[in-house]
């Protein structure tokens, strides 16, 4: 077979590496990079030599921080002399797994084909496993799911196999079933070919192995599993389901094409299992990828607006198509800006320019490169199918569309979550104020999540984020990169404000009478909580204008909304946001001197929060979703201090090695600093993650105290 090139888009993958914190994303990517030959020499992520963690922060932490893209090349059909020749190119983003980076997931998982879900094989399905499995159901991206670590004492493939079905929903089918687990791991039976694989023990780095009969005691399992994959593989056509019911033999070929059909449908996820730290079935899975996770031809063909018309225009995914492509990621470094982004369709030379048609600007397009983690390569021309980075856009920030001017096209942007801490920040020298806002820009173009505002009565720079960890590091890399010291003020909880019940026909005249001539605007308001749908989920305000006989003229309705959205940004009770607010313009009046855009936004503005009053408002406070593994002994301990920090235990079920399991939803306000505490319940053999789960109401004697802090500011 040829080697895979650039505008052969059936021979490309474009994928993700996805999963929970120290599932083994980045081990894994270290190997998949050794065996395709694009590094020589394997790096470990607790040496702090993974070629995939680049940053200073990854390497002395052992986590991964931010996406990192690169690309490889796999063959499926070994030469004569047992290597692989070249066939398909496969673009990998290795994400990280700590759930205050998840914009990282989120914005790769956007511009991806495919993921390869990844699992301990000791702890499962675990709380960032389910957001992967979310955002990637959210963007309908099809995945194989890797069971790593089955050296690990308490590796249990079964078991995590019955989690992804029960707790993620998905239709997980085995392709292989492991051979031994924790020190007696040796293998795994293929159930395509329903023979036995064998790593080699004299070969360390797991490049040979050895096919053998499926041993006597997994016959009947391999059995067990292999029928329930042959009936899902069935029905996928016709012709095998009529196969499957005479009880004729389907042939290897078969299966597989029936794999990928349903893999790359979503009807099916393909489980695997191996060993990526001890270089055991990592090769198997790279052919997975190739086999079964689909190429940019086989993805719906990508649909945008085109802004000259606001109708819906499609690209597919061709050479020959006008070029469009999507900005995921913006990486400020010594060198400048650098746009990651994913052509959609048509091509790109360096040198040319393009559209921004996000904010209608024409940018020049200096240099693309290939990345390889921080390493990169100069490339003339990028094609459908592409993950690259470019060099020169000012302008252009993340979810931005690139397109051909002659031909435009606005794609669907990326939604991020918003921050759900904020932290006051100031230079330690009075000299580097200026230094300090330049870092906070670059550092929120980059982050979505990472948000920067200056309080409006204290004068103090307020930045915002998913979590401790993530703003710790953000003032880490101000040090490291920009050179600035920075002092942060205690965490402060990113609460919210909205209303309970409607308030209906809110009557507001704004009348100022000067020497000159006056201002006047009356609007009459219907303030009614916002009803969320699969439409408008992602909403936090909606506006109708309902006049009827031009009471209001329809030049100032705009304006009117423009009023409404200007009184979201403070709510009534303590100044936080406003979320969730329907706004229905219903009636009025106007002066035909008097009246203009400014007194009508004058008198939405303060139409609104009027009607916020009269329509019950709450504070609302972020719960977070926590997961605590513990001893059984200190269980008692650890569940009696969430019910103090006012939390709700959602579930207590036993783990491996006399272990609980503890999920709870918990206010964000009552856990900062939790570490600590669950350490000396549990003599520090416990250990938690959590996630942002969703808003609830604040109790009422919470809420006088968070209005009586405000006050006192």
């Amino acid at each position: 077979m040829a080697v895979a090139t650039s505008n052969n888009l059936a021979l490309t993958r474009n994928i993700g590496i996805a999963a929970h914190i120290d599932a083994g994303k980045t081990t894994t990517t270290e190997r998949i990079l050794f065996y395709a030959g694009k590094i020589h020499r394997i790096g470990e992520v607790h040496d702090g030599t993974a070629v995939m963690d680049h940053m200073a922060q990854e390497q002395e932490r052992g986590i991964t921080i931010t996406s990192a893209a690169t690309t490889c090349e796999w063959g499926l059909v070994p030469a004569a002399d047992g290597t692989r020749v070249p066939t398909h190119r496969i673009n990998i983003i290795d994400t990280p797994g700590h759930v205050d980076f998840t914009v990282e997931v989120e914005r790769s998982l956007r511009v991806l084909d495919g993921v390869v879900a990844v699992f301990c094989a000791v702890g499962g399905v675990q709380p960032q496993s389910e957001t992967v499995w979310r955002q990637a159901n959210r963007y309908g991206v099809p995945r194989i799911a890797y069971v790593n670590k089955m050296d690990r004492d308490g590796a249990n493939f079964y078991e995590v196999f019955d989690q992804i079905k029960e707790r993620l929903g998905a239709r997980a089918v085995a392709l292989q079933i492991p051979i031994g687990a924790e020190t007696e791991f040796r293998g795994v039976v293929d159930l395509i070919e329903m023979k036995a694989v064998y790593y080699t023990d004299d070969d360390k780095l797991g490049s040979k192995y050895e096919m053998q009969e499926v041993p006597a005691d997994l016959q009947d399992k391999a059995e067990e599993f292999r029928a329930t994959l042959l009936e899902a593989v069935a029905e996928t056509d016709d012709a095998l389901m009529e196969k499957f019911f005479s009880g004729e033999e389907m042939t290897p070929d078969e299966i597989r094409t029936g794999i990928r059909k349903a893999t790359v449908r979503n009807d099916m996820v393909p489980v695997i299992c191996g060993s990526s730290y001890k270089n055991k079935g990592v090769q198997p899975m790279l052919d997975a990828i190739v086999e079964f996770l689909p190429s940019p031809m086989d993805v719906p063909d990508i649909v945008g607006i085109d802004p000259r018309t606001d109708e819906s225009t499609t690209r597919h995914p061709s050479a020959d198509d006008p070029f469009a492509a999507l900005a995921f990621k913006i990486v400020s470094d010594k060198f400048g800006t650098l746009t990651y982004f994913r052509v959609y369709s048509g091509t790109l030379d360096k040198g040319s320019y393009v559209l921004n048609a996000a904010k209608g600007k024409r940018e020049r397009v200096s240099r693309i490169l290939r990345m390889h983690a921080n390493k990169r390569e100069d490339v003339d021309r990028v094609e459908a199918g592409d993950i690259c980075a470019a060099v020169g856009l000012e302008s252009t920030t993340t979810g931005d569309t690139m397109c051909v001017e002659s031909a435009p096209i606005l794609l669907e942007t990326i939604a991020f979550a918003e921050p759900v801490i904020f932290q006051a920040i100031e230079p330690k020298a009075k000299a580097d104020d200026d230094k300090l806002t330049g870092a906070l820009q670059k550092l929120a173009t980059e982050d979505p999540t990472f948000r920067v505002r200056t309080d409006a009565e204290t004068g103090q720079t307020i930045i915002g984020g998913m979590g401790e960890l993530h703003l710790e590091i953000m003032v880490d890399r101000m040090k490291r990169e920009f050179n600035v010291e920075a002092n942060i003020g205690k965490p402060q909880v990113a609460y919210r404000e909205t209303i309970t019940q409607p308030a209906m026909n809110v009557d507001y005249k704004h009348v100022k009478q000067t020497g000159g001539s006056g201002q006047y605007a009356h609007v009459v308001l219907n303030v009614i909580p916002l009803v969320k749908t699969e439409e408008n989920k992602n909403k936090n305000f909606e506006f109708e204008s309902k006049i009827v006989g031009g009471v209001v003229p329809r030049e100032y309705w705009k304006a009117v909304e423009a009023g409404c959205r200007e009184a979201l940004d403070r709510g009534v009770l303590a100044g936080y946001p406003l979320v969730d607010v329907r706004v229905e313009l219903v009636h009025g009046s106007y002066h035909d001197v008097d009246s203009n855009e400014m007194t009508f936004r004058i008198a939405g503005n303060y139409g609104l929060q009027e009607g916020a009053r009269k329509a019950k408002p709450v504070i609302l406070e972020p719960i977070m979703a926590m997961e605590v593994v513990t001893p059984e002994a200190s269980m008692g301990d650890i569940i009696g201090d969430l019910s103090s920090r006012r939390g709700k235990i959602t579930e207590m079920r036993p783990d491996k090695g006399g272990t609980q399991i503890v999920r709870a939803q918990v206010p964000l306000s009552e856990v900062f600093g939790y570490a600590t505490a669950m350490r000396s319940m549990s003599q520090g053999r416990a250990t938690y993650s959590m996630e942002p789960s969703h808003y609830e109401p604040v109790p009422n004697h919470v809420a006088e105290e968070i209005m009586k802090g405000k006050a006192a500011k």
